[in-house]
């Protein structure tokens, strides 16, 4: 039963931390209505910046801070070949991420990194007399708390309101006098800003960086963000980070118990495929449904008014 229970505790963690990559997604998907393929390179990036850092016995926290900057940079790189080149918004991810894979290996000097003998935000946290168990659970709760609470603000705010509004309609945000192109460099860098923090966390918490840790994270994070939405319906902003973060944790258990059920590790992505499937058919039902119910309705008030 206790065994059950760490599990569970454990599952838990992962969906807090993968929420910091879930938001960053929901930046992109919902709020931009970017299809962001850079993630795939952004999420490895954190890793491999944090974890140089940390070997060279650069303090914890501000090695951890570093790799959101980098995360930015490389958003912003792909918002420019956007914006700037013309070159279509898929197209633009998929380069900025093959890039990425080479500027992420010669950061890291190799294929991968431990990190089980380097000091980490874990460690500065059990230096404060934090239990090992609780340690990761109370960062990452910390951390998303105080993401969500930025987030939230931050697309209240003017700018944040004109980012959103390229995203519903970038032709009439532009007549008002809005720099739409400045607008999406620097709302994907933000996005990737949180996915770059997400990875530089999971890397610490699993104890080593590899430069294939962001294979599938978009896939990841837009499952995340779907089944949220299926959850909680994304009637606010704040609703919608909300959403975002139970999902990933759903995501996390969905996978947990997928494997408890017997399925092999290879099929995580055939599993992954089958929720977002689910998620995304559910809703398409649910609204056909709503919609012949209406039509129902219309005509049998028409019958009786004849």
């Amino acid at each position: 039963m206790s065994s059950a229970l760490g599990a569970m505790f454990r599952v838990l963690e992962q969906g807090l931390v993968y929420a910091v990559m879930a938001v960053g997604v929901y930046f992109t998907s919902r709020v931009l209505d970017f299809p962001d393929l850079t993630v795939d390179g952004s999420f490895p990036m954190g890793p491999a910046i944090a974890g140089r850092l940390l070997i060279g016995g650069v303090n914890p926290l501000i090695a951890t801070l570093c790799a959101p900057v980098a995360g930015f940079f490389a958003g912003a790189a792909t918002g420019a070949l956007n914006t700037k080149l013309r070159i279509s918004n898929l197209l633009a991810g998929i380069l900025t991420m093959t890039a990425l894979y080479s500027v992420n290996l010669r950061i890291m000097g190799r294929s991968n990194l431990p990190l089980l003998r380097t000091g980490t935000v874990l460690t500065v946290m059990e230096d404060m007399g934090i239990s090992p168990k609780l340690s990761a659970f109370l960062l990452f709760c910390i951390v998303i708390v105080i993401l969500k609470l930025m987030v939230d603000t931050f697309l209240r705010t003017e700018f944040g309101l004109a980012l959103r509004a390229t995203g519903d309609n970038e032709l009439m945000i532009r007549s008002l006098g809005v720099n739409t192109d400045s607008m999406k460099i620097v709302g994907i860098g933000i996005a990737n800003a949180q996915v770059a923090l997400s990875g530089a966390l999971v890397a610490q918490y699993q104890g080593f960086a590899d430069i294939g840790m962001g294979v599938g994270t978009v896939v990841a994070g837009l499952a995340s963000v779907i089944i949220g939405e299926a959850i909680i319906p994304p009637k606010s902003v704040g609703m919608g980070t909300l959403g975002a973060i139970i999902g990933s944790v759903a995501y996390r258990l969905c996978v947990f118990l997928a494997l408890r059920l017997g399925f092999a590790p290879t099929d995580l992505k055939l599993v992954t495929a089958l929720l977002v499937i689910a998620a995304l058919s559910g809703k398409s039902i649910k609204s056909g449904i709503g919609a012949e119910g209406r039509k129902a309705s219309r005509h049998a008030g028409t019958e009786i008014s004849v």
